[in-house]
Protein backbone atom coordinates (compact mmCIF):
# COMPACT_ATOMS: atom_id res chain seq x y z
CA UNK A 1 0.00 0.00 0.00
CA UNK A 2 1.32 3.45 -0.89
CA UNK A 3 1.77 6.41 1.48
CA UNK A 4 -1.41 7.97 0.04
CA UNK A 5 -3.44 4.82 0.79
CA UNK A 6 -2.42 4.93 4.44
CA UNK A 7 -3.58 8.55 4.64
CA UNK A 8 -6.96 7.64 3.19
CA UNK A 9 -7.82 5.18 5.93
CA UNK A 10 -8.61 7.79 8.64
CA UNK A 11 -11.02 9.51 6.23
CA UNK A 12 -12.91 6.29 5.57
CA UNK A 13 -12.87 5.15 9.19
CA UNK A 14 -13.54 8.47 10.89
CA UNK A 15 -14.57 11.23 8.47
CA UNK A 16 -17.29 9.44 6.54
CA UNK A 17 -19.15 8.06 9.61
CA UNK A 18 -19.01 11.49 11.26
CA UNK A 19 -20.45 13.19 8.18
CA UNK A 20 -23.15 10.58 7.77
CA UNK A 21 -23.94 10.82 11.48
CA UNK A 22 -24.34 14.57 11.18
CA UNK A 23 -26.71 14.09 8.25
CA UNK A 24 -28.74 11.59 10.26
CA UNK A 25 -29.15 13.71 13.40
CA UNK A 26 -30.15 16.77 11.40
CA UNK A 27 -32.81 14.97 9.33
CA UNK A 28 -36.04 16.18 10.93
CA UNK A 29 -35.39 14.96 14.46
CA UNK A 30 -36.85 17.16 17.19
CA UNK A 31 -38.51 19.57 14.79
CA UNK A 32 -42.17 19.17 15.75
CA UNK A 33 -42.55 20.22 19.36
CA UNK A 34 -44.71 22.83 21.04
CA UNK A 35 -43.18 26.25 21.56
CA UNK A 36 -45.63 28.49 23.38
CA UNK A 37 -43.27 31.47 23.18
CA UNK A 38 -43.68 31.30 19.39
CA UNK A 39 -47.43 30.61 19.62
CA UNK A 40 -46.97 26.99 18.54
CA UNK A 41 -49.20 24.31 20.04
CA UNK A 42 -50.13 21.31 17.89
CA UNK A 43 -53.36 19.45 18.78
CA UNK A 44 -53.21 15.73 19.44
CA UNK A 45 -55.75 15.15 16.67
CA UNK A 46 -55.33 17.01 13.39
CA UNK A 47 -58.86 16.30 12.11
CA UNK A 48 -62.31 15.84 13.65
CA UNK A 49 -65.83 15.00 12.45
CA UNK A 50 -68.78 17.39 12.33
CA UNK A 51 -72.39 16.65 11.43
CA UNK A 52 -74.66 19.40 10.09
CA UNK A 53 -78.32 19.77 9.17
CA UNK A 54 -80.19 22.77 7.78
CA UNK A 55 -83.87 23.63 7.48
CA UNK A 56 -86.05 26.65 6.77
CA UNK A 57 -89.65 27.77 6.77
CA UNK A 58 -91.24 30.92 5.36
CA UNK A 59 -89.48 33.18 7.85
CA UNK A 60 -86.54 31.49 9.58
CA UNK A 61 -83.33 29.56 8.90
CA UNK A 62 -82.16 26.75 11.21
CA UNK A 63 -78.72 25.14 11.44
CA UNK A 64 -77.98 22.13 13.64
CA UNK A 65 -74.41 21.11 14.52
CA UNK A 66 -73.21 17.96 16.28
CA UNK A 67 -69.59 17.17 17.15
CA UNK A 68 -67.66 14.99 19.60
CA UNK A 69 -65.98 16.50 22.65
CA UNK A 70 -64.49 14.62 25.57
CA UNK A 71 -66.12 17.08 27.92
CA UNK A 72 -68.06 20.32 27.89
CA UNK A 73 -66.05 23.48 28.42
CA UNK A 74 -68.54 26.14 29.46
CA UNK A 75 -66.40 28.27 31.75
CA UNK A 76 -64.65 31.22 30.19
CA UNK A 77 -62.63 34.09 31.61
CA UNK A 78 -63.03 33.55 35.36
CA UNK A 79 -61.92 35.62 38.37
CA UNK A 80 -60.47 33.48 41.18
CA UNK A 81 -59.90 34.83 44.67
CA UNK A 82 -56.27 34.02 45.46
CA UNK A 83 -54.16 35.45 48.30
CA UNK A 84 -56.50 38.39 48.70
CA UNK A 85 -56.55 39.24 44.98
CA UNK A 86 -58.97 38.54 42.14
CA UNK A 87 -56.85 36.71 39.54
CA UNK A 88 -57.96 36.20 35.94
CA UNK A 89 -58.07 32.69 34.43
CA UNK A 90 -59.05 31.63 30.92
CA UNK A 91 -57.90 34.41 28.61
CA UNK A 92 -56.62 33.64 25.10
CA UNK A 93 -53.39 31.64 24.96
CA UNK A 94 -51.63 29.18 22.66
CA UNK A 95 -53.25 25.75 22.77
CA UNK A 96 -55.50 24.35 25.50
CA UNK A 97 -56.10 26.29 28.68
CA UNK A 98 -54.41 24.27 31.46
CA UNK A 99 -57.37 24.75 33.82
CA UNK A 100 -60.00 24.04 31.16
CA UNK A 101 -61.41 27.55 31.55
CA UNK A 102 -61.96 28.31 27.87
CA UNK A 103 -65.36 27.79 26.28
CA UNK A 104 -66.30 25.49 23.41
CA UNK A 105 -67.56 27.28 20.30
CA UNK A 106 -68.91 26.81 16.80
CA UNK A 107 -68.58 29.53 14.17
CA UNK A 108 -69.93 29.64 10.63
CA UNK A 109 -69.11 31.98 7.76
CA UNK A 110 -71.88 32.53 5.20
CA UNK A 111 -71.72 34.19 1.78
CA UNK A 112 -74.23 34.85 -0.99
CA UNK A 113 -71.70 35.09 -3.81
CA UNK A 114 -70.45 38.55 -2.92
CA UNK A 115 -67.04 37.09 -2.02
CA UNK A 116 -66.35 34.63 -4.87
CA UNK A 117 -63.01 33.38 -3.55
CA UNK A 118 -64.71 32.21 -0.35
CA UNK A 119 -66.64 29.52 -2.24
CA UNK A 120 -63.36 28.23 -3.65
CA UNK A 121 -60.95 28.59 -0.73
CA UNK A 122 -63.09 29.02 2.36
CA UNK A 123 -61.71 30.62 5.50
CA UNK A 124 -58.18 30.71 4.11
CA UNK A 125 -58.99 33.99 2.39
CA UNK A 126 -59.71 35.63 5.76
CA UNK A 127 -56.29 34.78 7.19
CA UNK A 128 -54.14 37.73 6.30
CA UNK A 129 -50.67 39.03 6.97
CA UNK A 130 -49.27 38.80 10.54
CA UNK A 131 -52.47 37.64 12.18
CA UNK A 132 -52.73 37.48 15.94
CA UNK A 133 -51.23 34.37 17.53
CA UNK A 134 -49.08 33.63 14.51
CA UNK A 135 -45.38 33.37 15.27
CA UNK A 136 -44.82 36.64 13.39
CA UNK A 137 -47.99 38.40 14.55
CA UNK A 138 -48.02 42.18 14.52
CA UNK A 139 -47.31 43.64 17.93
CA UNK A 140 -50.00 45.57 19.85
CA UNK A 141 -47.85 48.68 19.53
CA UNK A 142 -47.69 48.36 15.75
CA UNK A 143 -51.45 47.96 15.45
CA UNK A 144 -52.16 50.74 17.94
CA UNK A 145 -50.09 53.14 15.81
CA UNK A 146 -51.98 52.27 12.62
CA UNK A 147 -54.13 55.26 11.59
CA UNK A 148 -57.23 53.16 10.87
CA UNK A 149 -57.04 49.93 12.88
CA UNK A 150 -55.43 51.46 15.95
CA UNK A 151 -56.25 55.14 16.11
CA UNK A 152 -59.71 55.09 14.54
CA UNK A 153 -60.99 51.59 15.43
CA UNK A 154 -59.11 51.18 18.72
CA UNK A 155 -57.75 47.71 17.84
CA UNK A 156 -54.54 46.15 19.14
CA UNK A 157 -54.22 43.06 16.93
CA UNK A 158 -54.79 41.84 13.38
CA UNK A 159 -57.82 39.58 13.00
CA UNK A 160 -59.72 38.10 10.06
CA UNK A 161 -60.01 40.32 6.99
CA UNK A 162 -60.79 39.93 3.30
CA UNK A 163 -58.06 40.31 0.66
CA UNK A 164 -59.60 43.20 -1.31
CA UNK A 165 -59.81 45.34 1.83
CA UNK A 166 -56.04 45.78 1.46
CA UNK A 167 -54.33 47.66 -1.35
CA UNK A 168 -51.57 45.06 -1.05
CA UNK A 169 -52.88 41.59 -0.14
CA UNK A 170 -49.56 40.72 1.49
CA UNK A 171 -49.48 43.71 3.87
CA UNK A 172 -51.97 44.08 6.72
CA UNK A 173 -51.12 47.78 7.01
CA UNK A 174 -52.40 48.69 3.54
CA UNK A 175 -56.06 49.12 4.48
CA UNK A 176 -58.17 50.55 1.67
CA UNK A 177 -59.64 54.02 2.00
CA UNK A 178 -62.83 54.42 3.98
CA UNK A 179 -64.95 55.18 0.91
CA UNK A 180 -63.68 52.00 -0.79
CA UNK A 181 -64.46 49.89 2.29
CA UNK A 182 -67.97 51.36 2.46
CA UNK A 183 -68.57 50.66 -1.23
CA UNK A 184 -67.34 47.08 -0.83
CA UNK A 185 -69.75 46.49 2.02
CA UNK A 186 -72.65 47.99 0.05
CA UNK A 187 -71.76 45.63 -2.81
CA UNK A 188 -71.87 42.61 -0.49
CA UNK A 189 -68.12 42.10 -0.18
CA UNK A 190 -68.27 40.79 3.39
CA UNK A 191 -68.88 37.49 5.13
CA UNK A 192 -71.66 36.88 7.64
CA UNK A 193 -70.36 35.26 10.85
CA UNK A 194 -72.59 33.15 13.10
CA UNK A 195 -70.76 32.71 16.40
CA UNK A 196 -72.07 30.50 19.21
CA UNK A 197 -70.21 30.36 22.52
CA UNK A 198 -70.78 27.77 25.24
CA UNK A 199 -69.91 30.22 28.01
CA UNK A 200 -70.53 33.76 26.75
CA UNK A 201 -73.88 33.26 25.03
CA UNK A 202 -75.41 29.78 25.35
CA UNK A 203 -76.61 29.97 28.98
CA UNK A 204 -79.07 32.73 28.00
CA UNK A 205 -80.09 31.04 24.72
CA UNK A 206 -78.23 33.52 22.55
CA UNK A 207 -75.54 33.52 19.90
CA UNK A 208 -73.44 36.33 18.46
CA UNK A 209 -73.80 37.93 15.03
CA UNK A 210 -70.70 39.38 13.38
CA UNK A 211 -69.23 40.05 9.93
CA UNK A 212 -65.82 39.98 8.30
CA UNK A 213 -64.64 42.79 6.07
CA UNK A 214 -61.50 44.78 6.78
CA UNK A 215 -61.60 43.25 10.29
CA UNK A 216 -63.74 40.81 12.24
CA UNK A 217 -66.51 43.24 13.14
CA UNK A 218 -69.61 42.94 15.28
CA UNK A 219 -73.06 43.76 13.93
CA UNK A 220 -74.75 46.95 15.08
CA UNK A 221 -76.16 46.82 18.60
CA UNK A 222 -74.92 45.14 21.77
CA UNK A 223 -73.57 41.63 22.19
CA UNK A 224 -74.56 38.84 24.59
CA UNK A 225 -71.88 39.66 27.17
CA UNK A 226 -69.94 42.50 28.75
CA UNK A 227 -66.96 42.68 31.11
CA UNK A 228 -67.47 42.16 34.82
CA UNK A 229 -64.43 44.04 36.09
CA UNK A 230 -63.90 47.27 38.02
CA UNK A 231 -60.41 48.34 36.98
CA UNK A 232 -60.26 51.25 39.41
CA UNK A 233 -60.71 48.95 42.41
CA UNK A 234 -59.30 45.71 40.93
CA UNK A 235 -62.41 43.71 41.71
CA UNK A 236 -65.58 42.45 39.99
CA UNK A 237 -68.46 44.84 39.41
CA UNK A 238 -71.08 42.22 40.17
CA UNK A 239 -71.45 38.95 42.05
CA UNK A 240 -74.13 36.30 42.13
CA UNK A 241 -77.24 37.39 44.00
CA UNK A 242 -77.47 35.10 47.06
CA UNK A 243 -81.22 35.68 47.33
CA UNK A 244 -81.73 34.29 43.81
CA UNK A 245 -78.96 31.72 43.59
CA UNK A 246 -78.14 30.84 47.19
CA UNK A 247 -74.49 31.82 46.67
CA UNK A 248 -72.29 34.79 45.94
CA UNK A 249 -69.67 32.96 43.91
CA UNK A 250 -68.72 29.67 42.32
CA UNK A 251 -65.97 27.45 43.69
CA UNK A 252 -62.70 26.80 41.88
CA UNK A 253 -62.82 23.06 42.53
CA UNK A 254 -66.21 22.92 40.78
CA UNK A 255 -64.96 24.94 37.82
CA UNK A 256 -62.02 22.61 37.15
CA UNK A 257 -63.86 19.38 38.03
CA UNK A 258 -64.59 18.69 34.33
CA UNK A 259 -68.23 18.17 35.23
CA UNK A 260 -71.15 20.41 34.28
CA UNK A 261 -74.74 20.46 35.40
CA UNK A 262 -76.67 22.67 33.00
CA UNK A 263 -79.48 23.01 35.54
CA UNK A 264 -77.23 24.61 38.15
CA UNK A 265 -75.78 28.12 38.21
CA UNK A 266 -72.45 28.26 36.39
CA UNK A 267 -72.60 31.78 34.94
CA UNK A 268 -73.52 35.33 35.96
CA UNK A 269 -76.16 37.29 34.06
CA UNK A 270 -78.40 40.32 34.35
CA UNK A 271 -81.04 38.03 35.86
CA UNK A 272 -78.96 36.58 38.72
CA UNK A 273 -76.49 39.33 39.61
CA UNK A 274 -76.18 41.96 42.31
CA UNK A 275 -73.56 44.59 43.07
CA UNK A 276 -70.24 43.23 44.27
CA UNK A 277 -69.73 43.35 48.05
CA UNK A 278 -66.08 44.12 48.84
CA UNK A 279 -66.74 43.72 52.57
CA UNK A 280 -67.84 40.11 52.31
CA UNK A 281 -65.39 37.59 53.77
CA UNK A 282 -64.27 36.10 50.48
CA UNK A 283 -62.69 32.67 50.68
CA UNK A 284 -59.66 31.30 48.89
CA UNK A 285 -60.93 29.67 45.69
CA UNK A 286 -64.10 31.72 45.31
CA UNK A 287 -64.78 32.33 41.61
CA UNK A 288 -66.84 34.99 39.83
CA UNK A 289 -67.18 34.96 36.02
CA UNK A 290 -65.45 37.92 34.38
CA UNK A 291 -68.18 38.07 31.73
CA UNK A 292 -71.70 39.24 32.55
CA UNK A 293 -74.31 37.75 30.19
CA UNK A 294 -77.07 39.97 28.82
CA UNK A 295 -79.68 39.75 26.10
CA UNK A 296 -78.14 41.06 22.87
CA UNK A 297 -79.85 43.89 21.06
CA UNK A 298 -80.04 45.22 17.52
CA UNK A 299 -78.60 43.42 14.53
CA UNK A 300 -76.03 41.72 16.75
CA UNK A 301 -78.83 39.85 18.48
CA UNK A 302 -80.39 38.33 15.35
CA UNK A 303 -79.19 34.76 16.02
CA UNK A 304 -80.61 32.68 18.86
CA UNK A 305 -80.32 29.16 20.20
CA UNK A 306 -83.28 27.02 19.21
CA UNK A 307 -84.29 24.72 22.04
CA UNK A 308 -81.39 23.93 24.33
CA UNK A 309 -77.80 23.52 23.18
CA UNK A 310 -76.31 20.80 25.35
CA UNK A 311 -73.33 18.49 25.73
CA UNK A 312 -74.35 14.93 26.51
CA UNK A 313 -72.54 11.60 26.37
CA UNK A 314 -69.53 12.97 24.56
CA UNK A 315 -71.29 15.18 21.99
CA UNK A 316 -72.38 18.78 21.64
CA UNK A 317 -75.75 19.25 19.91
CA UNK A 318 -76.37 22.90 19.00
CA UNK A 319 -79.18 24.40 16.91
CA UNK A 320 -79.20 28.07 15.87
CA UNK A 321 -82.02 30.04 14.29
CA UNK A 322 -82.20 33.38 12.49
CA UNK A 323 -84.68 35.21 10.30
CA UNK A 324 -84.13 34.64 6.59
CA UNK A 325 -84.33 38.41 6.11
CA UNK A 326 -83.02 40.24 9.15
CA UNK A 327 -83.57 43.66 7.65
CA UNK A 328 -79.82 44.38 8.03
CA UNK A 329 -78.25 43.76 4.61
CA UNK A 330 -75.02 45.53 5.59
CA UNK A 331 -74.53 43.17 8.54
CA UNK A 332 -76.10 39.90 7.40
CA UNK A 333 -76.44 37.80 4.28
CA UNK A 334 -80.14 37.78 3.45
CA UNK A 335 -81.35 34.24 2.65
CA UNK A 336 -84.08 33.32 0.17
CA UNK A 337 -85.91 30.26 -1.06
CA UNK A 338 -84.20 28.92 -4.22
CA UNK A 339 -80.96 30.56 -3.19
CA UNK A 340 -77.50 28.95 -3.12
CA UNK A 341 -74.92 30.10 -0.58
CA UNK A 342 -71.41 29.21 0.55
CA UNK A 343 -70.57 28.23 4.12
CA UNK A 344 -67.48 27.32 6.11
CA UNK A 345 -67.60 26.06 9.69
CA UNK A 346 -65.11 26.08 12.57
CA UNK A 347 -65.28 24.23 15.90
CA UNK A 348 -63.39 25.00 19.08
CA UNK A 349 -63.09 22.24 21.66
CA UNK A 350 -60.68 20.96 24.35
CA UNK A 351 -60.47 24.40 26.00
CA UNK A 352 -58.83 26.07 23.01
CA UNK A 353 -59.55 29.39 21.37
CA UNK A 354 -58.20 31.87 18.83
CA UNK A 355 -56.52 30.07 15.89
CA UNK A 356 -56.35 26.68 17.64
CA UNK A 357 -59.58 25.45 16.11
CA UNK A 358 -60.70 23.04 13.41
CA UNK A 359 -62.06 24.37 10.12
CA UNK A 360 -63.95 22.96 7.16
CA UNK A 361 -63.61 23.12 3.43
CA UNK A 362 -66.10 25.53 1.85
CA UNK A 363 -69.43 23.91 1.00
CA UNK A 364 -72.51 25.06 -0.87
CA UNK A 365 -75.87 25.44 0.89
CA UNK A 366 -79.08 25.16 -1.11
CA UNK A 367 -82.54 26.39 -0.13
CA UNK A 368 -84.71 24.33 -2.46
CA UNK A 369 -81.75 23.92 -4.81
CA UNK A 370 -79.21 21.14 -5.30
CA UNK A 371 -76.10 21.79 -3.24
CA UNK A 372 -73.61 20.03 -0.96
CA UNK A 373 -75.87 20.72 2.02
CA UNK A 374 -79.55 20.93 1.16
CA UNK A 375 -81.79 22.74 3.60
CA UNK A 376 -85.11 21.02 4.19
CA UNK A 377 -88.22 23.14 3.72
CA UNK A 378 -90.90 22.70 6.39
CA UNK A 379 -94.03 24.28 7.80
CA UNK A 380 -94.46 25.15 11.44
CA UNK A 381 -92.23 26.56 14.14
CA UNK A 382 -89.62 23.82 14.52
CA UNK A 383 -87.93 21.40 12.12
CA UNK A 384 -88.60 17.69 12.52
CA UNK A 385 -84.96 16.68 12.41
CA UNK A 386 -84.15 13.25 11.00
CA UNK A 387 -81.04 11.09 11.31
CA UNK A 388 -79.89 12.23 7.87
CA UNK A 389 -76.79 14.32 8.56
CA UNK A 390 -74.32 16.02 6.24
CA UNK A 391 -70.91 14.77 7.38
CA UNK A 392 -67.87 17.02 7.29
CA UNK A 393 -64.26 16.48 8.28
CA UNK A 394 -62.69 19.49 9.93
CA UNK A 395 -58.93 20.03 10.09
CA UNK A 396 -56.35 22.01 12.02
CA UNK A 397 -55.19 24.79 9.64
CA UNK A 398 -51.88 25.70 11.30
CA UNK A 399 -50.01 28.84 10.30
CA UNK A 400 -51.15 29.11 6.70
CA UNK A 401 -52.20 32.58 5.53
CA UNK A 402 -53.50 33.97 2.26
CA UNK A 403 -50.29 35.88 1.40
CA UNK A 404 -48.41 32.57 1.57
CA UNK A 405 -50.95 30.72 -0.57
CA UNK A 406 -50.78 33.25 -3.41
CA UNK A 407 -46.99 33.56 -3.28
CA UNK A 408 -44.33 31.68 -5.26
CA UNK A 409 -43.47 29.83 -2.05
CA UNK A 410 -46.71 27.85 -2.53
CA UNK A 411 -46.63 25.30 -5.33
CA UNK A 412 -50.38 25.71 -5.83
CA UNK A 413 -50.35 29.48 -6.26
CA UNK A 414 -50.86 29.09 -10.01
CA UNK A 415 -53.95 26.94 -9.38
CA UNK A 416 -55.33 29.66 -7.12
CA UNK A 417 -54.66 32.28 -9.79
CA UNK A 418 -56.65 30.11 -12.21
CA UNK A 419 -59.49 29.71 -9.69
CA UNK A 420 -59.09 25.97 -9.03
CA UNK A 421 -61.10 25.19 -5.83
CA UNK A 422 -59.19 23.83 -2.84
CA UNK A 423 -61.45 20.75 -2.54
CA UNK A 424 -60.36 19.67 -6.01
CA UNK A 425 -56.72 19.67 -4.95
CA UNK A 426 -56.44 18.76 -1.26
CA UNK A 427 -58.07 16.51 1.31
CA UNK A 428 -58.56 17.65 4.87
CA UNK A 429 -55.74 15.36 6.02
CA UNK A 430 -53.34 16.90 3.50
CA UNK A 431 -54.25 20.43 4.56
CA UNK A 432 -53.76 19.56 8.23
CA UNK A 433 -50.28 18.18 7.56
CA UNK A 434 -49.43 21.21 5.44
CA UNK A 435 -50.60 23.43 8.29
CA UNK A 436 -48.31 21.68 10.75
CA UNK A 437 -45.43 21.88 8.27
CA UNK A 438 -45.89 25.65 8.08
CA UNK A 439 -45.74 25.89 11.86
CA UNK A 440 -42.15 24.65 11.63
CA UNK A 441 -41.21 25.93 8.19
CA UNK A 442 -38.16 27.89 9.36
CA UNK A 443 -36.83 25.01 11.45
CA UNK A 444 -37.47 22.45 8.73
CA UNK A 445 -35.70 24.65 6.17
CA UNK A 446 -32.64 25.14 8.38
CA UNK A 447 -32.51 21.39 9.10
CA UNK A 448 -32.73 20.70 5.37
CA UNK A 449 -29.75 22.93 4.68
CA UNK A 450 -27.79 21.27 7.51
CA UNK A 451 -28.60 17.85 6.08
CA UNK A 452 -27.57 18.96 2.60
CA UNK A 453 -24.31 20.40 3.94
CA UNK A 454 -23.59 17.21 5.88
CA UNK A 455 -24.31 15.14 2.80
CA UNK A 456 -21.89 17.23 0.74
CA UNK A 457 -19.22 16.74 3.41
CA UNK A 458 -19.81 12.99 3.24
CA UNK A 459 -19.50 13.00 -0.54
CA UNK A 460 -16.35 15.13 -0.42
CA UNK A 461 -14.86 12.86 2.23
CA UNK A 462 -15.60 9.77 0.17
CA UNK A 463 -14.02 11.36 -2.91
CA UNK A 464 -10.87 12.40 -1.06
CA UNK A 465 -10.61 9.00 0.58
CA UNK A 466 -10.85 7.10 -2.69
CA UNK A 467 -8.75 9.45 -4.82
CA UNK A 468 -5.36 7.95 -3.76
CA UNK A 469 -6.61 4.50 -4.68
CA UNK A 470 -7.50 5.68 -8.16
CA UNK A 471 -4.03 7.17 -8.51
CA UNK A 472 -2.39 3.95 -7.34
CA UNK A 473 -4.46 1.91 -9.80
CA UNK A 474 -3.52 4.15 -12.70
CA UNK A 475 0.16 3.94 -11.78
CA UNK A 476 -0.15 0.14 -11.68
CA UNK A 477 -1.73 0.11 -15.12
CA UNK A 478 1.21 2.06 -16.60
CA UNK A 479 3.81 -0.24 -15.09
Amino acid sequence: MSHQDKGATPWLVLGLPVALGLAWVTQGSGVIENDLDRNISIPDELTMPLQVQAAYNDEQMFFRYRWPADQAHVYHDMLRYTDGQWVRHGNSRPGPDPDGTYEDRVAMLVDDGGVPDFGRYGGYITVGDRMRFFSDSASPAEVAEHPYLGQEKGKSDVRKYLPATRRDQTDWRSVADADVLAAQREAGYFLDLWHWRAGRSNPIGASDDQWVGEYRNSDAGSGPYTTNWDGDNNQPRWMLDPEKTGQRALRWEDVVSEEIDFDNVYYISEDNRTDFDPDHEWQEGDVIPRRLLRQPEGSRGNIAVHGQARWEEGYWDVTLVRDLDTGSPLDDKILNDQGIYDIGIAVYRNATGSRWHYVSHPYSLGLGRDADLQAASFSGNSPAWSDDWFDMTLFYPGQVDWPLLISRAHAGAEDIAEGTPVRARHSEEQLALYGVEMEFNDTITSRWWMTLFAGLIAMLGTTLALLPSFRFTRQGDRS
